[in-house]
């Protein structure tokens, strides 16, 4: 990070951090992206390999139509269908750290520059630790929203990463528990899951529109508006999928943090989150892997990546 990145102590809340940083000896148990609550946000936001998915779907369809290339049997199509659908999920979770860091203008902690900074690389490198992972690289990115998220596509070369406005809405003990929330998905591999689950939705989608759309097959315009047309009607019930085993998930990372700094920590966190200032939130392409989520209408809830905050902590107090 460059000096006029950096943020220092006073960047955090008053709150002081408890002896020994509330780590305790625990290891990790069930361990899992992102932690969840209110979005300041008017419409749910989509994930980024889901968003990278959809575009390398669209893209294909595009590119064999003008070429003409539709395959010639069942068989083919669904092989074909498998391809397309897990190769484009695996280059969006491939492209996932890249893309976040951009999108997010986050800066990589390679020197730390002040004790705020050495105290957030060596808390991550602990919990990384007791998580049995290697080391993420570690970022601030500028946000007034209390936000974080992790993102990578292997377990050992991940990234986590931290808004500015976290440490002015939370104390270091909160700001620990997100950190563990963060290293559990990792540990947990929430991003191979959910990508392997939007993989096979892919195909299905990619398979299931080109067989219902045979009827249109002697009109070329029709036959592709009827693909198109599906694919992405198709997608959007694809992504409820996807979005309730991210909420699933979502309580297991809870559970991971519980485990690292204790359920209280956790649940300390995620009221802060409520009560915490309403910013901007996360960009739309990271949206899902951050710390705060939809709650609103059914439709939206069914595409929120992230369970009711009320919910999740009523589960960490249940332990």
């Amino acid at each position: 990070m460059t000096s006029s990145d950096n943020f220092d102590s006073n960047n955090f809340g008053s709150n002081p951090p408890p002896p020994g940083g509330g780590s305790g000896d625990s290891k990790a148990g069930a361990l899992g992206t992102a932690l969840g609550g209110a979005s300041s946000s008017g419409f749910m936001r989509i994930a980024l390999f889901m968003g990278t998915n959809m575009a390398i779907m669209l893209l294909v369809t595009v590119v064999l139509s003008i070429l003409g290339i539709e395959p010639s049997g069942i068989v083919g199509l669904a092989f074909l269908s498998l391809a397309i659908g897990m190769g484009g999920s695996f280059v969006s979770l491939l492209m996932s750290k890249g893309m976040a860091k951009r999108a997010t203008k986050a800066q990589v902690i390679e020197t730390p520059q002040n004790e705020s900074e050495q105290w957030l690389v060596d808390t991550v490198a602990r919990l990384a630790q007791q998580a049995d992972i290697g080391m993420p690289e570690v970022a601030v990115f500028p946000s007034s929203d209390p936000n974080a998220f992790a993102t990578g596509a292997k377990r050992d070369d991940a990234l986590v990463a931290v808004s500015t406005g976290l440490f002015q809405a939370m104390d270091r003990r909160e700001v620990e528990a997100v950190l563990a929330h963060e290293i559990a998905h990792i540990a947990n591999g929430d991003m191979i899951t959910l990508s392997l689950i939007q993989g096979v939705l892919n195909a299905i989608v990619f398979f299931v529109a080109r067989v219902v759309a045979q009827f249109a097959r002697d009109n070329r315009m029709l036959y592709f508006a009827t693909v198109m047309a599906l694919q992405f009607g198709l997608g959007i019930l694809a992504s409820m999928i996807v979005m309730w085993f991210s909420r699933r998930r979502e309580f297991r990372a809870d559970a991971g943090a519980a485990s690292l700094v204790g359920a209280p920590a956790m649940a300390s966190a995620l009221a802060a989150l409520q009560r915490g200032p309403v910013g901007p939130g996360l960009p739309d392409q990271v949206a899902a892997f951050g710390i705060k989520s939809g709650k609103g209408s059914p439709l939206r809830a069914l595409l929120a990546s992230h369970p009711d905050i009320d919910d999740r902590i009523a589960a960490l107090q249940s332990q």
